[in-house]
């Protein structure tokens, strides 16, 4: 791994030598807690999957930076399991300039949709409304293997899915209300898969999806609690389509 310190965070190369980096992310990473082991995984996988695509990709760890002329370098924002809180008013700003306007692509997981009033912050309107009008409820403690279904085989990031995986050991999130009606749904979970079983449950279930009212391409997961999801090849599958999807490529 090449490796550079910057003031912003560690950027990673896996750009070609000859032609440069195909195009660069930004990666806005949660640190520490439960969601380590994850995230220290995503960043693993991402180094090798952005040698195999010459990009590359500099990793954040608070909104410090985030700027509308910070923004403007990358095509792709990867919010791993960040929450929608702990934003400065500038980086939530360049953020919806960001996604309005169609400065690039963005990527979100697990934790971006942990919406509501949480450590002392508000919430966030605009990143509710962005998630579908949507306020988290609550969540399936004991981590549960499930099947996730394909809605729309069609949509770029599922390239290459078979219609329904198993989803290994995941924090599956509810919410106050559906956010379907305000959102392209690509995939569901079948909750009467859940392992072990769990009482908690929406009734109608979406776990990947798209707002399309939004000009940037975006996809959110709602999968992103535990390492072993990288265990998963249809995860992995999914992860790798959207990045590139996102990119515009």
């Amino acid at each position: 791994m090449i490796a550079f310190l910057i003031v912003t965070g560690t950027t990673v190369s896996g750009q070609n030598p000859v032609s440069g980096p195909a195009f660069h992310v930004l990666v806005l990473a949660e640190r520490g807690g439960l969601h380590e082991g994850f995230v220290v995984a995503a960043l693993d996988w991402l180094d090798h999957f952005s040698r195999e695509q010459h990009f590359d990709f500099t990793v954040i760890n608070s909104t410090d930076s985030i700027s509308s002329v910070y923004l403007s370098r990358y095509r792709v924002f990867i919010q791993l399991n960040f929450p929608p809180y702990r934003w400065s008013d500038e980086s939530k700003a360049a953020f919806v300039r960001y996604m309005e306007e169609g400065q690039g692509g963005w990527v979100g997981f697990h934790h971006a949709s942990l919406l509501g009033e949480f450590d002392g912050y508000p919430m966030w309107d605009w990143f509710s409304q962005f998630m579908g009008g949507i306020r988290w409820k609550n969540y399936i403690a004991a981590r549960a293997t499930a099947t996730v279904h394909v809605e729309d085989k069609d949509h770029p990031v599922m390239k290459g899915l078979p219609e329904s995986f198993s989803i290994p050991e995941d924090e599956w999130y509810t919410y106050d209300k559906d956010p379907r009606p305000n959102v392209h749904v690509l995939a569901n979970v079948d909750e009467s898969s859940y392992q072990p079983p769990s009482d908690i449950k929406m009734g109608d279930h979406p776990v990947i999806w798209s707002n399309e009212k939004i000009k940037a391409r975006n996809v959110y997961f709602q999968m992103g609690h535990h390492a072993n999801l990288f265990h998963s090849t249809e995860f992995k599958k999914m992860f790798a389509n959207a990045i590139l999807w996102a990119a515009g490529m």
